[in-house]
């Protein structure tokens, strides 16, 4: 089967590509660095030619709230359009957990326009709503508010998950048939994000003390217990934390 997928350079888009190659598909990973750009549609017809299946792992390169919404309009539109002439009979889209419950911020605005788009098409689909990655604790903590020692994070619930098992979620949604309709990823724990980010900086060595604050904004956008956790039925990465720590030891 050929399988395209979009953002293949990126962190799950390597990940992603590596596990479908294992499988023994032809997997075209797609990037402007390949010469794929879904912006400008460069490179698009030709990559889609004879796929059977399109995976869209790409990420805007700004999260401004402006230019991300036009980078999954534009991307979505154009892509969506290549895959009904090229006649790819399954697309399968990387979203956020909580993306419909977070539209304060301009990043889940963008994600729901670009998963509205993705509906509207007349292609086979799965979303796939991944909660946060392992790997962008580090970002987190460093866009909190912070004053000298102390860290102001929220004490909402969070269930963060690792990047190889979203991979291996993809994969499954991206060779199993069309859902036409939403899944969700988690990883194994629900822990207050505050008390993550406080283990997280203790791993690091990094002397400050995270408080939490229940009016700390996340990425502009104020916190509850079900803003970003998934539904009772969210598929569960086998991961936990400290394993990721361990096969991951930050400096």
């Amino acid at each position: 089967m050929k399988i395209i997928v979009i953002g293949g350079s990126g962190l799950i888009g390597t990940k992603l590509v590596n596990k479908l190659r294992q499988h023994g598909h032809e997997v075209v990973a797609a990037s402007p660095s390949s010469g794929v750009n879904t912006i400008t549609g460069e490179g698009l017809a030709e990559a889609l030619a004879g796929a059977q299946v399109v995976v869209d792992v790409a990420n805007s390169p700004s999260f401004e709230d402006k230019a991300v919404l036009e980078f999954f309009e534009t991307s979505g539109r154009n892509l969506l359009a290549a895959e009904a002439t090229a006649g790819v009979g399954h697309h399968v889209a990387l979203s956020v957990v909580g993306t419909d419950r977070l539209l304060e911020n301009g990043y889940f605005r963008a994600k729901m326009a670009q998963e509205k788009l993705i509906k509207a098409s007349k292609i086979p689909y799965t979303i796939v709503r991944s909660t946060q990655f392992f790997e962008f604790l580090g970002g987190i903590v460093a866009e909190a508010e912070t004053d000298g020692q102390t860290v102001r994070l929220s004490p909402a619930l969070v269930q963060p998950i690792a990047s190889d098992d979203v991979a291996a979620a993809m994969a499954d949604a991206t060779l199993g048939a069309p859902v036409n309709g939403t899944v969700e990823v988690a990883g194994p724990e629900r822990v207050p994000l505050a008390e993550l980010a406080q283990r997280f900086l203790s791993a690091k060595r990094d002397a400050r003390k995270v408080i939490a604050d229940v009016h700390s904004r996340y990425f502009g956008a104020e916190l509850n217990d079900q803003s970003l956790v998934p539904g009772n039925n969210a598929r569960i990465g086998p991961t936990s934390f400290e394993a990721w720590l361990q096969s991951n030891p930050q400096k």
